[in-house]
């Protein structure tokens, strides 16, 4: 079957607003139990998760509760995963407008996380310390879950049709062409490490600082080209549910994703944690922190998810649908038939395309608010939409909603519009 047949059998996207609007016109599923495991073996100690079960959209109304389940593995030192841990949700909740429906609210949610992810980048980076993190963040609301991640800890998602899905994307070096060139773009270069001889070992990674990552939150003394913007994924589960498996790159190293789903299919999600973790020791043994969460989304009348039936895919049952990905490793295997929705996916770097340009403005008051660190100024201390360029008349106008001085500055040192480039060390 040819890839343009294979195309034409995709199904359509489907608005988040028309799946929302089936359950309230009759096909509405009683709000699913979310039940989780955590397990950790620790090398380093620079592993950190974050487990709330209980976020309210509007506080004190329990009809409007979401889940945050989130794993951070820091490097070069623990300051910049504990501080993500401790601000990042707080800092995605502030850039979703306030008094919005349930729809509106997870519609808002993807470019929320982008501006959280960056709010923490730049708090994080004023505090002076240069160590850093990835970041995979998971929220759960009925059956819709949204992903974000930067770096390379993962999240798949094992559904009843016996499909593994990756929902983020490695932000490796070694693994990723299309990011490879952005940072070289940005005024970094990519290569392995030197020793003496001129023999060159180990994985790529980016100079100066020697990141195998081009995505993290912190990095100070690495460079902004190694930036915070995560890709962003948003589904939404059939009424059969599924199970998250959340972990840091201590399991992935070891573990490819339909080893580690098939290793605990079947049992409960406390003990199913326990499981992956041992199968990573017994398979690599202990070369690196390892954390996993599993989170099981399953229908209020079951008491466990149910184990997968293994049986034969068939060709449609199989089909990829979604951005294909640059990186044929991170190609996302989602079913097409009654298992999830796609309702969101984007993955790209620029700031601007993941802001967009249609954030309200009260230009009345004279008083606007910096779509990233939500902080009112005067229009006149920062820039505002269709301005001109900040740092070199060769950049681009700005078209996104309006940013303050500093995220302005950080927007475009991410993209490489600075006065002077740091200088690079080959």
């Amino acid at each position: 079957m040819s890839q343009t047949e294979i195309s034409m059998m995709k199904p359509s996207l489907v608005p988040l607003a028309t799946l929302i609007g089936r359950e309230l016109r009759g096909e509405k599923v009683e709000k699913p139990f979310v039940k989780y495991g955590q397990a950790a073996l620790a090398k380093k100690g620079e592993d950190y998760f974050l487990i709330k079960p209980d976020c309210q959209r509007i506080p004190g109304n329990p009809s409007t509760s979401f889940s945050v389940f989130a794993i951070f593995d820091g490097h070069n030192g623990i300051s910049a995963a504990i501080f993500a841990k401790e601000n990042l949700l707080d800092n995605v909740l502030s850039a979703i407008p306030q008094g919005i429906s349930r729809e509106e609210w997870l519609q808002a949610l993807p470019r929320a996380l982008v501006a959280g992810f960056v709010k923490t980048d730049i708090e994080f980076q004023q505090k002076g310390e240069t160590s850093g993190t990835t970041v995979t963040f998971v929220v759960i609301d009925g059956w819709t879950v949204t992903v974000a991640s930067v770096g390379d800890s993962r999240c798949i998602l094992d559904t009843q049709g016996g499909v593994v899905s990756l929902l983020t994307v490695d932000h490796r070096l070694e693994e990723n062409v299309e990011e490879r060139e952005r940072v070289t773009a940005s005024g970094g270069e990519v290569g392995r490490l030197n020793v003496f001889g001129g023999n060159e070992v180990g994985p790529l990674r980016c100079w100066p600082g020697g990141l195998c990552l081009s995505r993290s939150i912190g990095d100070t003394d690495v460079g902004e080209f190694i930036v915070p913007i995560p890709h962003v994924k948003q589904v939404k589960l059939s009424n059969a549910g599924g199970r998250l498996i959340i972990a840091s790159d201590g399991i992935w190293d070891a573990l490819s994703s339909d080893m580690a789903a098939k290793s605990c299919r079947g049992l409960p999600a406390e003990l199913a944690a326990k499981l992956v973790v041992k199968e990573a020791l017994r398979s690599r043994g202990l070369k690196d922190d390892t954390t996993c969460l599993v989170v099981d989304i399953i229908p209020s009348d079951q008491p466990v998810l149910p184990p997968t039936p293994r049986k034969r895919q068939n060709m449609l049952s199989s089909l990829l649908f979604g951005k294909k990905s640059q990186n044929p490793v991170n190609k996302a295997k989602l079913s097409a038939v009654g298992v999830v929705e796609e309702l969101f996916e984007e993955g790209s770097a620029m700031l601007a395309e993941r802001l967009g340009k249609d954030f309200p403005l009260d230009a009345s008051s004279g008083i606007f608010r910096c779509a990233v660190c939500q902080v009112d100024q005067p229009p006149a201390d920062g820039l505002s939409v269709n301005s001109g360029p900040f740092f070199s008349p060769a950049s681009k106008p700005w078209e996104g909603p309006f940013l303050c001085t500093t995220c302005r500055k950080k927007k475009d040192a991410m993209e490489g519009k600075r006065a002077s480039r740091p200088t690079i060390i080959s």
